[in-house]
């Protein structure tokens, strides 16, 4: 057995360093795989975001067509459901056969629907007032069949008696 002395200067030397980029165990230069990696994930991360906007936009919005437009597109509609938006004709409504059905008209310009409602209508739904339906046509008619009736009105409230309402310091209002 050989025996090697070494001095005290070479024991504590550094050891040579490999030349050139890191090297992961399967040969591929490090450099470059984390780039591609990088990329990916900033992409899928643009992806979700754009996809989140998309969606926080278009739900924002809530789409109807007046009833000029609804018959006008009753092709392409078929008997999906949609929202509908119209005025009571006054007049129109009649009780249906089975309890809690009733049908009346909506009006929007001179195009008149017909629909027929199944469900309590709300307490403001009347004559003369604009109604947002949800529902779908039947069939091939021009017949609407709605299953939700939303009241429409204005963000402005004005009073029917303006002496009804006082302040706590008695000051009508």
């Amino acid at each position: 057995m050989t025996t090697v002395d070494l001095e005290p200067s070479d024991a504590n030397a550094p050891l040579p360093l490999p030349q050139g980029p890191p090297v992961l165990r399967s040969g591929a230069p490090k450099t470059k795989r984390t780039r591609r990696r990088v990329w990916v994930a900033v992409a899928v991360v643009l992806a979700a975001i754009g996809f989140l906007i998309y969606k926080g936009v278009t739900s924002a919005f809530v789409y109807f067509k007046t009833a000029q437009q609804a018959v006008a597109a009753r092709a392409s509609l078929g008997n999906s459901t949609f929202q509908i938006e119209g005025t009571v004709v006054p007049s129109s409504r009649h009780d249906g056969p089975g309890a809690g059905t009733f049908s009346f008209d909506i009006s929007s310009g001179p195009q008149r629907v017909h629909v027929e409602s199944s469900g309590a209508p709300p307490q403001l739904f009347g004559p003369g007032v604009p109604v947002v339906l949800v529902g779908h046509f039947v069939g091939s008619t021009d017949v609407f069949s709605s299953d939700q009736i939303l009241v429409k009105h204005s963000n402005q409230y004005i009073a029917a008696h303006p002496n009804r309402v006082r302040s706590t310091s008695g000051k009508v209002h």
